[in-house]
């Protein structure tokens, strides 16, 4: 029992530690391999045709980048 109370107090110390470095870079945790963007796949599915959410989202997306070209002050 003293061997499992130890090891989760020292994966608890990892959690407070990895959380302290959230908070003063203000970076998320990343792999190192670089996802999909590595093996040249744009998006995670693969259709032709993207489902009704994929468009909402993709065009809330370009929406947002038009407004922050139209909004850029360099």
């Amino acid at each position: 029992m003293s061997s499992f109370i130890a090891a989760f107090v020292i994966l608890l110390g990892f959690f407070l530690l990895m959380s302290i470095g959230y908070i003063i870079k203000k970076k998320a945790v990343e792999g190192s391999c670089g996802g999909l963007g590595a093996l040249g796949i744009e998006k995670a599915c693969d259709c032709d045709d993207p489902c009704d959410k994929r468009k909402a989202r993709m065009a809330e997306e370009e929406a947002r980048a038009k407004k922050l070209a139209q909004n850029r002050i360099l």
